[in-house]
């Protein structure tokens, strides 16, 4: 069985450092001309998958935009897993979850369990229940071979008064989950399969960005980062950077060439950035 680490590792040197976003956001359904139901959700989502999921190494379906359409919206979820799957990508689903005790290991269950419809490659998790609290995610995942991407240094302003404050050993909590992220890596070889989500728009940090595995960075685009702050942000660690744009990807459908144009443009500046 081969870990998520190494197969993230694999799909971005063959197919780039690029994960792209699918978030049907109601202004998006609109702009592509498509109802704000299940059924135009459907549609956005496959057309994206079918641009895109033979392409680019990730596509990262915001849970949310699926789930306020209820059982057929968890639906067409499904689908977007196995499709892209068919395509060859690798999914990650961008649920954020974080709880404890049997709660998280439903979690676990539901994103990571191979017999689940909705079992991905690697799921996204919140960290500030406390990092054990994640113990069932983190070894669900270990037993079948997926990733978590952990929330550490997040793209949005908010975050800084939880992750940039310290703790009463003086590091920071960022830093803190950094470091149990590490840890889980320990040893593993090219990459582990517990990532970190730092944010494309953070700025500068002390904080040690090695963490043995990927580094998911979002806010490129809407949120307001260029592929050119990757280098500011990550330094040493660049080769270990997945950049994860979403609209300015999507915005540019449902036309399936403009959206590979789009990916494939972003994905050059991002090469640039990276150095890959």
């Amino acid at each position: 069985m081969t870990g998520f680490g190494a197969r993230l590792h694999a799909a971005m040197r063959d197919r780039g450092p690029l994960c792209v976003g699918i978030d049907p956001h109601p202004e998006l359904l609109s702009a592509w001309g498509l109802d704000d139901n299940p059924a135009g959700l459907e549609r956005f989502a496959r057309t994206a998958v079918e641009a895109l999921g033979g392409m680019v190494a990730v596509l990262k379906p915001q849970s949310a935009f699926f789930e306020r359409h209820g059982s057929r919206g968890i639906a067409v979820l499904e689908r977007v897993v196995a499709d892209t799957r068919d395509r060859g990508g690798l999914v990650l689903i961008d649920a954020k979850r974080g709880d404890i005790g049997s709660t998280v290991q439903a979690y676990a269950d539901a994103y990571l369990e191979p017999s689940s419809p909705l079992c991905s490659d690697a799921v996204t998790a919140s960290p500030y229940l406390g990092f054990g609290s994640l113990r069932p995610l983190l070894d669900t995942a270990a037993r079948h071979g997926n990733g978590v991407f952990v929330l550490a240094l997040t793209s949005n302003p908010e975050g800084a008064e939880v992750q940039r404050a310290h703790t009463a050993a003086g590091a920071t909590v960022a830093g803190t989950i950094l470091a149990h992220v590490r840890a889980e890596n320990a040893g593993s070889k090219p990459w582990g399969s517990v990532g970190a989500v730092v944010g494309a728009t953070i700025g500068a940090t002390d904080d040690d960005l090695d963490v043995g595995g990927p580094l998911l960075a979002p806010g490129i685009g809407a949120q307001g980062g260029q592929a050119a702050d990757l280098r500011r942000v990550f330094g040493a660690v660049l080769p270990n950077v997945l950049p994860a744009p979403s609209r300015e990807v999507l915005q540019v459908g449902p036309d399936v060439a403009q959206l590979r144009e789009a990916a494939r443009r972003i994905l050059a500046d991002c090469r640039a950035a990276l150095g890959s």
